[in-house]
């Protein structure tokens, strides 16, 4: 399932969250080029869009499952959040307030 990234930015957009990073490098302290989809680094939030489970793509593989655990265990070691949506949830509101909430509980840190 692939969806246009401007539309989602767009749609952020609308709904006033502030505007993520794409494709965001955080792990360069362990030497690795993990990226997250978007990204709002000033709050250690990431949402990874987990479209390749329904195309039995790379990430619906048992080795990229494998994968994406050590990935996601070692943005939660560094500190992030990492919300995990399928790619036809990124546009509903559901998203934008789960987005908002974390946003808000990382501002009390």
């Amino acid at each position: 399932m692939k969806y246009k990234t401007q539309i989602v930015l767009a749609y952020f957009a609308s709904c006033n969250l502030p505007k993520p990073e794409q494709e965001f490098l955080f792990a360069k302290s362990l030497g690795r080029k993990w990226r997250f989809d978007f990204a709002w680094p000033e709050h250690k939030i990431a949402l990874e869009v987990e479209g390749g489970i329904f195309t039995r793509g790379a990430h619906g593989s048992i080795t990229g499952i494998t994968r994406d655990i050590e990935k996601y265990n070692a943005a939660a070691c560094l500190g992030w959040r990492v919300l995990r949506v399928v790619p036809d949830n990124l546009c509903m509101l559901e998203t934008v307030y789960m987005i908002r909430e974390a946003i808000k509980e990382g501002a009390c840190e």
